[in-house]
């Protein structure tokens, strides 16, 4: 009996300290299938709705670039709705901005440009972020 109830305050207490880890996780967001940005938006909020605490960041490059363009994004309202929940962040890979001759005024109020976007994926990892590669 007393190892049963050892065993039940240990995983109570592994239970809690799971709970009390942050929530950080970045997406790498490289694909032009609109699918693939329509799930990125589907997990970021339900990610969103089940953990208050949970901060996510999106680098985005490559083909990808379109997915936060104001005027080719399929998702512009979604992406600022996102944005004003003030815990995702949308990050642009400024050099694939420029091989695309993309300016920062042409992307949706709010979204972040950044030199190197793959270093900002190795930052976060580095940082103990959890890393999810976006893709159907």
């Amino acid at each position: 009996m007393k190892t049963l109830i050892s065993l039940l305050l240990l995983l109570t207490g592994l239970s809690a300290m799971a709970q009390q880890t942050p929530y950080k996780v970045i997406f790498d967001l490289t694909s032009k299938d609109p699918a693939n940005h329509q799930a990125l938006v589907r997990q970021a909020k339900s990610i969103l709705d089940g953990r208050p605490d949970a901060q996510l960041e999106v680098a985005i490059y490559s083909e990808a670039l379109p997915f936060v363009c104001k005027e080719k994004s399929t998702l512009k309202p979604e992406l600022e709705a996102l944005l004003q929940t003030g815990r995702i962040k949308f990050k642009v890979c400024g050099e694939t901005m420029k091989r695309r001759q993309v300016a920062a005024s042409d992307l949706i109020t709010g979204v972040e440009v950044v030199p190197d976007a793959i270093y900002e994926i190795i930052t976060r990892q580095k940082e103990g972020w959890g890393y999810i590669k976006v893709a159907q």
